[in-house]
């Protein structure tokens, strides 16, 4: 039986749509990626649905992009890229969303999953939930979330957190605007997803989709075009030497050459 990379229930306007790979901290692979843009494209359609919450189950929300799977996938910088492109189009469809889309950020929202927190209306995180790009330590670019990272927060708290792999917790989330809460314990994060909830039901559907299209199309745009080069980057560092070597000492769980040093 093929996984169920994502879970999906209804309630009332809302749909949760739960990462669902919790033996791999809910990592997304392709088959996950591909069950998030349906999910999406099916929801922006189904007049019953006002609301998406994304989150992650066992009490994490992601640990970013399945390394392995992308390990086993064809060696070559035209697969490479065509499959670090697949995950920018899920960004771009999370992005544009004609309706509200919370996030709830639990423990982690690291690489990939710190990009789908950049591309949410509203995110809520625990306090100790872990964000960051920690791409530039395995040798490899945060090729398709950093320009989403750029248009939530600016260049110049991305450059920090992009070119030094710094990880921070949901308190500094809050402050550097990737979050817009940061609450203490789950009863604290289900009594604000509660309260957020009521407040995107209180607006009016077509209002909504409306105003997320002028506020997207009035600030600065991702565009294709920057999404296409960032993929052929990301294959370019992946196949390089320092991509093999930064994604071979993870998967060993060992440091990466380049570490060996720092003390």
């Amino acid at each position: 039986m093929a996984e169920d990379t994502i879970l999906t229930a209804r309630s009332d306007g809302v749909l949760t749509v739960t990462l669902n790979r919790p033996q791999a901290k809910n990592a997304m692979n392709f088959a996950m990626v591909d069950a998030l843009i349906g999910a999406f494209d099916d929801a922006a359609t189904d007049d019953a649905v006002r609301v998406v919450v994304l989150r992650g189950t066992d009490g994490v929300f992601c640990a970013g992009g399945d390394l392995k799977d992308m390990g086993s996938s064809a060696q070559n910088k035209a697969d490479v890229a065509k499959g670090n492109r697949r995950f920018g189009e899920l960004l771009e469809v999370a992005q544009a969303f004609p309706k509200s889309l919370i996030t709830v950020c639990e423990k982690a929202a690291m690489g990939g999953g710190f990009g789908l927190v950049c591309v949410s209306d509203i995110a809520i995180a625990e306090s100790g939930c872990r964000f960051g790009m920690p791409e530039v330590t395995l040798g490899i670019l945060p090729a398709q979330i950093a320009p989403f990272v750029l248009a939530r927060i600016g260049l110049t708290e991305t450059r920090r957190l992009a070119l030094t792999g710094h990880i921070i917790d949901g308190d500094d989330a809050k402050k550097v605007g990737i979050a817009h809460y940061s609450e203490q314990g789950n009863a604290a994060l289900k009594e604000r997803l509660n309260i957020v909830i009521k407040q995107c039901l209180k607006s009016a559907p077509n209002a909504v989709r409306a105003t997320k299209k002028l506020l997207l199309e009035t600030a600065q745009a991702v565009s294709p075009e920057t999404l296409d080069m960032a993929a052929e980057m990301f294959a370019d560092a992946l196949l390089g030497d320092e991509g093999r070597e930064g994604t071979l000492a993870f998967r060993e769980k060992r440091r990466p050459s380049w570490t060996e040093e720092i003390t």
